[in-house]
């Protein structure tokens, strides 16, 4: 009998395996593929402001890109 619960256990061992491939998605995205919206609106305030100081006319949008950036692990 033991040596069936030592088959079992040899397989619930092997099936547990996998486990840790399941946290391979998990890793840190690339920054190309992560706050699409945030970027875009961004860059559109910067490249179409008519301000004479873009970047101050569109601090919330850059803020909002950096917040969302930051959130996945990156530093902007």
């Amino acid at each position: 009998m033991s040596s069936a619960i030592n088959a079992s256990l040899g397989t619930t061992e092997k099936t547990s395996v996998p486990a840790p491939a399941q946290s391979v998605p998990a890793e840190k995205p690339k920054p190309c593929c992560v706050c699409k919206d945030e970027k875009t609106a961004r860059d559109d305030c910067m490249l179409f402001s008519k301000s004479d100081d873009p970047q101050k006319e569109c601090t919330s949008m850059i803020d909002q890109y950096k917040s969302c950036m930051a959130g996945f692990g990156f530093k902007v």
